[in-house]
């Protein structure tokens, strides 16, 4: 065993290691997908997610934060490991292995500057191009896992401002789970869960009369996640 594994360690095979970064915002009703275009060959020029490879000194979580704030300027947002990509022939460019974070961010805080700077653009989900390498499923994927938590947490809660009116919250779940709700079933589970503080402001945007705004009510939520309180408003 012991030859065994010193043979292990003399492998002189390489293996780069990436983290690649999707990148959610919400805007207009819609869910926004953060890209840039490649600067390096192979493929330099096609549209492709915001990655970097691991440094050796940093954990891959941290090449994530890295990325983000180099591109958006955010730090201590949601950000969450969705799965590593290794097929063999992923990169034409060299054997590398991916560990993609998915990242939900309030589009109106980031650094416009930075991603103008960067080259980057957001697209609605419904209107990406073609990605480079296998970034396509990462980003389907990465869609999949937001739907699937957004039923047990309030992670959607996330892509909103810390103000927000029941309409808007309802048009956001509904872009993530891809089906229209019912108003009123919407607003009385909502309120029911008893997790939103409402507040004596309004959001006026759409009419005269205004929508009362709320904010998530954090410490009350996590009191009763450990007694395994579901956010479940589908």
């Amino acid at each position: 065993m012991a030859n065994l594994e010193t043979d292990l360690y003399s492998v002189k095979d390489k293996m780069y290691a990436a983290a690649d970064c999707i990148i959610f915002g919400f805007e207009g009703g819609r869910i926004k997908l953060l890209l840039f275009r490649r600067r390096v060959e192979p493929l330099k020029g096609e549209w492709s997610l915001i990655g970097s490879f691991v440094r050796l000194d940093e954990d891959v979580s941290e090449a994530a934060k890295r990325v983000l704030k180099e591109i958006t300027g955010l730090e201590n947002v949601f950000m969450e490991q969705l799965k590593a990509y290794g097929k063999a022939d992923r990169d034409p460019g060299f054997r590398c292995l991916s560990i993609a974070q998915y990242a939900l961010i309030q589009i109106d805080e980031y650094d416009g500057e930075l991603v103008e700077k960067h080259g980057a653009h957001w697209f609605d989900i419904d209107e990406i191009p073609d990605l480079v390498l296998d970034h396509n499923q990462m980003v389907q994927d990465a869609l999949e896992r937001l739907k699937q938590k957004a039923r047990y947490q309030p992670i959607g809660l996330n892509l909103l401002p810390e103000k927000f009116t029941i309409p808007q919250l309802q048009q956001l779940y509904e872009v993530i789970y891809q089906k229209e709700l019912d108003s009123r079933n919407f607003r009385k589970k909502l309120l029911s869960l008893k997790v939103l503080i409402k507040l004596d402001e309004k959001d006026k945007t759409n009419s005269r009369r205004g929508a009362f705004l709320y904010k998530f009510d954090y410490k009350t939520y996590h009191e009763l996640e450990k007694f395994g309180y579901n956010f479940e408003i589908s």
